[in-house]
């Protein structure tokens, strides 16, 4: 399958989250080949949404959102997580897509040896699918049109109808406003 190139990710952010759903997301780690069809995805827009981690201007931690399109913004919460990101939109427009849930497709037991866990509890959740595919620290700022160590390929593509959209989860301290805007995308299944 063809690695999506820059082009694909340097668009607009709820474009590029709804059409990442169905999207395969590739991480080769020790030789093995982890992959999953992308089912579940957040938008985050840039410093105007509070739900943001741009929201409060450029820091250490948050500095390749505003960079270009196609880079992995990978962080660390609640002092035990990993989550997974991908920057959207033009250099200098800090905006990402956060990877909520993949279906597993390859290497199905070396994740579900890295999670300790197997069933569909495995990757439906962005600090579980995280750790499924060995995604931590030290793939912060990586780029994923490389189609080395972690990328995205072209795999399905579903109708409108089959992809439900709502507001995003666990950003209580976020505006109203941004807490119910309909920026979550995840497959009907």
């Amino acid at each position: 399958m063809p690695v999506l190139k820059q082009s694909f990710f340097d668009r607009d952010t709820l474009t590029v989250a709804r059409e990442l759903i169905g999207q395969k997301l590739v991480r080769k780690f020790n030789n093995v080949i982890l992959s999953g069809m992308i089912v579940e995805v957040e938008a985050y827009i840039g410093q105007e949404d509070s739900a943001c981690h741009a929201s409060k201007g450029k820091t250490s931690r948050n500095i390749v959102m505003f960079g270009p399109a196609g880079i992995a913004y990978v962080y660390f919460v609640y002092g035990m997580h990993y989550m997974l990101n991908i920057v959207t939109e033009s250099i200098d427009s800090p905006c990402a897509v956060l990877l909520r849930a993949i279906k597993p497709i390859d290497g199905q037991d070396q994740m579900e040896r890295l999670r300790m866990k197997n069933g569909k509890d495995m990757t439906n959740g962005p600090a579980k699918l995280c750790r499924a595919m060995a995604i931590d620290k030290t793939l912060n700022g990586w780029d994923v049109t490389r189609g080395e160590k972690l990328w995205f390929e072209a795999y399905q593509t579903y109708p409108d109808e089959s992809i439900c959209r709502g507001p995003r989860i666990g950003i209580n301290y976020a505006k109203l406003k941004d807490r119910q805007s309909p920026w979550r995308f995840w497959l009907n299944s």
